[in-house]
């Protein structure tokens, strides 16, 4: 009887041995393949890392405008446009404008696409068949892209009558924007104030180009600077003030 108990207790104790080496077999042969599991996770963790910072760098370049366009009758629009010569954002500077902006299809085009479109629209066509100026500010630093949008915006605008074209740098364009005004309209009012001190910014937005080129008197394509001109014509400003000038500009660059 005794031996008999004795052979169940060994033969017990034998599996559970057995269960042992069994466990430290499979754990010697699983821990490889655990660590490659974990390897390859933080192989996909530091791709999926990478790829959203691609994705994130590519929207932020696109997004991002890097030369605008002030196109100027009254109403006043600007145009964002990013490093792809893409319209990526699209803002009227006043109530004019901003009804315009919102009738008008340009985001996401060429800008040279916009330019057209906005020329072609009702609104803009209508006011340029009666006699109307427009200006179209490109605006930015020093560089190939804005020396290329000067150049093709000059292009599209070649056969429009009274529409003026001209670059300028962006210093001062968030000075414009805090007096409520486009830079073309910006530009004009620091004009003026030469010639009538007291005019405001406001005066200055709610006039039409074509009233303030008539103030400062561009005369002809000729001058080399006509926002410069000295002379005015038909200008009466509300302190009664009127300027004695001769003609106004048609279809001219006006650069800085």
């Amino acid at each position: 009887m005794i031996d008999r108990m004795k052979k169940t207790f060994d033969k017990i104790h034998a599996e559970e041995e057995l269960k042992d080496k069994t466990r430290d077999f499979l754990a010697q042969r699983t821990r490889g393949y655990t660590r490659q599991k974990i390897q390859n996770y933080r192989i996909l963790i530091s791709a999926a890392v990478c790829l959203i910072f691609v994705l994130a760098s590519g929207c932020w370049l696109y997004f991002v405008p890097t030369a605008e366009i002030s196109i100027d009758v009254n109403p006043s629009l600007e145009l964002g446009v990013n490093r792809f010569d893409q319209v990526v954002a699209v803002r009227g500077r006043n109530d004019e404008g901003r009804e315009l902006a919102d009738s008008l299809s340009v985001k996401y085009i060429d800008y040279t696409e916009a330019i057209h479109r906005i020329l072609e629209s009702e609104k803009i066509s209508g006011l340029l068949s009666d006699n109307e100026t427009l200006t179209i500010s490109v605006i930015g630093p020093d560089g190939a892209q804005c020396a290329r949008m000067y150049s093709n915006i000059e292009s599209c605008t070649a056969g429009q009558e009274n529409t003026h074209c001209y670059f300028t740098h962006s210093e001062e364009v968030s000075e414009a924007h805090e007096m409520g005004l486009s830079y073309g309209k910006y530009r004009a009012f620091l004009e003026l104030q030469k010639l009538y001190p007291d005019i405001t910014a406001e005066e200055v937005g709610g006039m039409t180009m074509k009233e303030i080129y008539d103030c400062l008197g561009i005369q002809s394509p000729e001058e080399e600077n006509p926002m410069e001109a000295g002379s005015n014509q038909g200008c009466e400003h509300h302190n009664g003030e009127k300027g004695h000038g001769h003609g106004k500009g048609h279809g001219m660059s006006l650069e800085e």
